[in-house]
Order: structure tokens, then sequence, then C-alpha cells
């Protein structure tokens, strides 16, 4: 049996990549996705096709993956299918399922209320199962083999402080820009701002900023960074804060942080949809994350955060694909 793991990058790549690991194996694997930096460092060394990416809600992308699926069904022989979405599982999963390819989707775990637009497409499609990671959205056609979240336990933590505090913060490899979040927290994290004062120590701070247009504010950035090299300052950091994307949450649970979290919204721009709101409420009703509001966020928040850890389950439960 030859497994096709397709998705989007971003959050939905970053769950497959980790569901992946709690499927049982069954024969060599081979991922679809497309190429930047957090895909070619987060399947470094895995059999991997690049296509270009499917944009949001398009027609025309979507079409354009049914040749690649053909051809990889027929030189790799393709046994069964699995992803996480978005738009790129509608190019690939109806046209293997109707060549017969066991075909799996599983909604984003960022789905929290109700399945996306490419969830609830794919369930009237035959021969495509459907997941969600939550049990009580499961019924009708859509199954539970579990949650992305399930392996994680927050914990309370005790730690003193070096010679200085590490922050982290980072927006995710999403092409919406994010300038809210950044510029709402130059005046927290400045060298002589609020949690300097409040510690006493300097603060160094890894501005991760997506495509915001962010050079007039007076801090250092890095727009995208390898995984890799993200989730190394993640481990080392004494605080982290994000956007509410599924990413970058399991970018900063893998790293055992409970990150302060904040969500983009549509109306400015942000996102295709609120969705990251549901996200949040759910990751803070488990206390895995701190869920606080632009404009709020204050140093107190900031140490509370960083007084949680997150502990990751060394044999998780499989994934059951039924």
């Amino acid at each position: 049996m030859t497994t096709l793991f397709v998705a989007t990058t971003g959050g939905h790549l970053a769950q497959l990549k980790n569901l992946s690991e709690r499927i049982p194996c069954d024969g060599p694997a081979l991922w679809v996705t497309s190429r930047n930096e957090q895909s070619t460092s987060l399947l470094a060394g895995r059999d991997v096709e690049y296509v270009r990416p499917v944009g949001c809600r398009s027609i025309r992308g979507v079409l354009r993956c049914a040749p690649i699926a053909h051809r990889l069904w027929r030189e790799r022989g393709i046994t069964r299918a699995v992803s996480t979405g978005s738009g790129i599982a509608l190019g690939f999963l109806p046209y293997l399922a109707a060549r017969g390819v066991e075909c799996h989707y599983i909604e984003s775990a960022a789905r929290v209320n109700g399945p996306s637009l490419t969830g609830r497409v794919l369930r009237w499609v035959p021969g495509v199962r459907v997941y969600t990671q939550y049990p009580h959205l499961a019924g009708g056609r859509w199954g539970y083999g579990g949650s992305q979240f399930d392996i994680y336990r927050p914990v309370r933590i005790d730690r003193p402080f070096g010679d200085l505090v590490r922050v982290v913060v980072t927006v995710g490899a999403s092409v919406y820009p994010f300038r809210r979040l950044i510029e709402s927290l130059v005046p927290l994290l400045a060298p002589d701002g609020e949690l300097h004062r409040a510690t006493g120590l300097p603060v160094e701070v890894l501005w991760q900023t997506g495509p915001a247009p962010v050079d007039d504010l007076p801090i250092q950035t890095k727009p995208f960074l390898p995984i890799t090299h993200l989730a190394e300052a993640l481990a080392e950091a004494d605080l982290v804060v994000s956007h509410a994307g599924t990413g970058s949450a399991l970018l900063s649970f893998g790293a055992g942080k409970a990150p302060l979290v904040v969500t983009r919204e549509r109306r400015f721009g942000e996102a295709v949809d609120d969705h990251q709101r549901q996200l949040a409420t759910e990751l803070h009703r488990r206390g895995l994350v701190h869920h606080r509001e632009i404009g709020a966020i204050t140093v107190d928040d900031l140490l509370a955060a960083r007084s949680t850890a997150v502990r990751t389950c060394q044999e998780p439960q499989p994934f059951q694909l039924s």
C-alpha cells in the first residue's frame, strides 16, 4: 500500500505531519504540498512532490491538481490518500476516490464548531471518508478517529529567569498580514518597555512577522523562518506570543510552551474567516494557551503564560481510520 499525504502548507501540513505518525504505516508514503520554508524543513528526508499553491477558494487551483493526481496514481500506485485540507484536498481526493483509492479527509482541528467549506463539499463525495477532531461533531457522515490535541497536557511550572527575557512573537506562515498584533506588542516588549520595567531584565525578541508591512516599527524582524530555526527559538524562549493558528500552536506545544494567543479577524483582512476564535477558545479551555484580545495584553498576562508548560504523551493512541 502506498499512502499519499496531501495538505496545504501552514497549520494543515503541520497537523497532517503529526497525525501521520499516529496512522499505522502500511508501505511507502508520498507527500504532496507546495514549497516554502516550512514544508522543506518539516518534510526534510521524505518523499515529496511539490505543487503550485491552491489559492483560497480557487476553482482553477483545484482543477490544476487533477492531472497531477492522475500521474501520481499511475506512476506511484497510490492505494490510500489522507488529507487535512484545505483546497488542495478537493483537487486530489475526489479524483483518487473515483479511481478506487481509499480516501480519508480529516477536518482541521481549527474547526471546532463545524466543518470548513472543503469539508462540507467532501462529505458528499462518494468514496471519501470524513472525520472531525471533536466528538461532539461526530455523527452522520462524520467519523471521529481522535484529536490532534489529546496528546498534550498543561502543567504548572516555576522557573527563575536567567540574565534576560527571551520572547518569540510569531504570526505563522499565513499569506494574510497581521500587523495589529505586532504593533500592539511593541510598547510591551521594547528595550525600555513594560516587560523590562516589570522584570528588571533586558528583553530579547524574535519577531516573525509574515507579510505584514512593519518597516516603520522600531524592531528587527524576520518575515519567515525555517521551521527548524523557529522550533529552536521556541524551545529557548521564556515567553511565546502567537496568532491562534493551528501550526503555530502545535510548534509551541512541541517546544513545551503554552503560548499567549491572539486571534486574527476577517474584518481586518487577517484571515478568510474567524475560525481562529473557535480554536483559541478550545485551546484555552484545555489550558494549553492563554487567549487575550489585541490591546488588552498586559505584563501579568505574559508572565502567567510563562508559568504554564505543555507536556506531550510519549505513546499517543493511534488515529483510527475507518
